[in-house]
Order: structure tokens, then C-alpha cells, then sequence
């Protein structure tokens, strides 16, 4: 005996159907079917007719309907958990092929350190712009690392060693630390050959660094050797700390992205040249999500390029 076409049969496109499954579902997360065709979109009579040929296929009642609330029966309740974790994984098959195919738009929101930002982030931002008109940029610059679980961003770039292990991230660069002065006082800086004759100099601290007065000198691979500093003037922001340094206040230790123009224009000079500090990295770091959207990915991108050029070019 053939079937009727009045019903699907069960493993077909009545157990297949996505859409049916997403309408009940819905049912449950609301309570209601008034409530469930609202968000998806459609009229409560196409839901509750799904719903009820779901009922149909199966012989088993899913839902109990009263005058108040619809309520998911025992065996409903297990469908539902099911139907919760197929819909899941469809959204995010879904998601993760859009963002291949996706072009970046919409508001990036991202965080940075103001220096960096200032030297590295907004001409970044003004390349990624250029390439990508539709997207804008939302940046908060500060010293403070923002809390990236806060929903307020979604990208933070920071700059030198790393505390949030828990999240994605990703290397973008590398920067190197310079113990600079004023250049006018070029004849001392000259005459300094061995770090431990650092002690004897005022010294600029940036209170924004874990240990602003400790410090580790190399030379040609040997062991580092260790200084502790005695600042005269404490202050709490890296371009305040290289103002200080321009105005003759001492010598601190800055990043190479901070005093590269000062340097290159002699207002500021490299004291022990020979002598290195430890490189700091540069980081992109994501919220504790599954995908990320094609903009933040598209930045990124960018702003490695422009570090990899930077070094190449230092």
C-alpha cells in the first residue's frame, strides 16, 4: 500500500526539518506561541500547526496548553534539550561560513594602551578604513587594562607581558625598551659605560609598569646584570614619562615605538647603546568567544602588517 503525502515520514523531512524544530523550541523558551511567532517572525497559526504536526508524526505530546502557559511535557523536555543543541551547532555552522565569505562592516570596538595607540593603533585604523569604507572604529585609549568580558569591546591590543592567559590571543609584534635622556646630556650619557652607574642618576619612573625601578641589562650574550634605580619623579603615564625625560628630569626607559621620532630628531639620545633591555610583545587579545566577527580578524590583520613593516624598517 503507497502513503499518503499527508505526513512525512519520521527520519525525513519531518524529523530533518530545522524550521520545525526552531518553532518548537521556541514554544518552550517562551511559553507561548504568541510569544514564540513573535520572535521568529511569523504568524502564531504557522507555528502552532508545526508544532502540532510535530505532535502528529510522533504520537507524543510535546506541549500541555493552558489558558496561561504552554508547558513542555516529559518527553517534550528531552526533545527540546536535543533541539537545543542541534540548533546551536546549525547557528554556528552557519556563522562560521559566513565569516569566510563575509566583507568586514559594522563598528569595531577595540581597546589600547595610549601610547601605543597613539604611535601604532590610529594609523592602523586609518589604513583599515581606507580599505574597508563600510566599517567604523570605536577605540579606548588607556593606560588601565579595559575588562574584556565587559561587552564594551570586542579587541584589546596589549602591550607587554601578557596577565589575561585565559583568553585567545594573538602575537601581533614586538617592541624594544630604551633607556634614554635629553640630549644635552649627551657628554653624561657618553661617559656611562656599565649599568650599575645608573644608581648615581636621577631616573624617571613609570608607575604603570610592575616594577618600574628594576632593571635587566645585557651585552653580548652574557648575564644580565641587574640595577635598581632611585627615581626623583614618579608619574603614571608613558607620554608623561617621556615629556619628563625631554624636559631634563632624568633618564627613564621607554619603549622603541614612544622616542623613535625624538631620537631620529635628536631631542632625545640612547644611553648605553650597547647594552640591551628585554623585549616586550604586542598582543591581540579576544573575549572568551567561539567565532569572531570578520572585522575584528580584518584589523588584526593590518596592524601586523604595519608592525611587520615597522620592523623591518627600524
Amino acid at each position: 500500500m503507497s502513503k499518503t503525502n499527508n505526513q512525512d515520514e519520521p527520519g525525513q523531512s519531518g524529523y530533518a526539518n530545522l524550521k520545525r524544530l526552531a518553532y518548537f523550541a521556541a514554544v518552550v523558551e517562551t511559553g507561548s506561541f504568541t510569544a514564540a511567532a513573535a520572535r521568529l517572525g511569523i504568524t502564531k497559526a504557522v507555528v502552532s500547526q508545526q508544532v502540532a504536526r510535530l505532535e502528529c508524526e510522533f504520537h507524543t505530546s510535546l506541549l500541555t496548553r493552558t489558558t496561561r502557559k504552554v508547558v513542555a511535557t516529559e518527553a517534550g523536555q528531552a526533545f527540546y534539550r536535543r533541539c537545543a543543541l542541534i540548533l546551536r551547532e546549525a547557528g554556528d555552522a552557519f556563522d562560521e561560513l559566513a565569516q569566510h565569505a563575509e566583507t568586514p562592516s559594522g563598528t569595531l570596538r577595540l581597546t589600547a594602551p595610549l601610547d601605543f595607540g597613539i604611535a601604532a593603533v590610529v594609523p592602523a585604523i586609518a589604513e583599515f578604513t581606507r580599505r574597508y569604507p563600510q566599517c567604523k572604529v570605536e577605540a579606548i585609549y588607556s593606560d588601565q587594562a579595559l575588562d574584556l568580558m565587559s561587552g564594551q569591546v570586542e579587541l584589546a591590543i596589549r602591550v607587554g607581558w601578557l596577565t589575561e592567559l585565559h583568553l585567545p590571543t594573538r602575537p601581533v609584534g614586538s617592541f624594544r625598551q630604551v633607556l634614554v635622556a635629553r640630549a644635552d646630556w649627551g657628554a653624561v650619557a657618553g661617559a656611562i659605560s656599565h649599568p650599575q652607574a645608573l644608581a648615581e642618576l636621577p631616573f624617571v619612573a613609570n608607575t604603570a609598569l610592575r616594577d618600574p625601578l628594576q632593571w635587566s641589562f645585557v651585552q653580548h650574550a652574557l648575564e644580565p646584570v641587574h640595577v635598581s634605580l632611585q627615581a626623583s619623579v614618579f608619574l603614571n603615564e608613558t607620554l608623561a614619562v617621556r615629556e619628563a625625560v625631554r624636559q631634563g628630569m632624568g633618564l627613564s626607559v621607554l619603549p622603541d615605538f614612544v622616542v623613535a621620532q625624538d631620537l631620529a630628531a635628536g631631542h632625545l639620545v640612547q644611553v648605553l647603546p650597547d647594552w640591551q633591555l628585554p623585549e616586550g610583545g604586542i598582543h591581540a587579545v579576544f573575549p572568551a568567544t567561539r567565532f569572531r566577527p570578520t572585522k575584528v580578524r580584518a584589523f588584526v590583520d593590518v596592524l601586523m602588517q604595519r608592525q611587520a613593516q615597522h620592523r623591518l624598517s627600524a
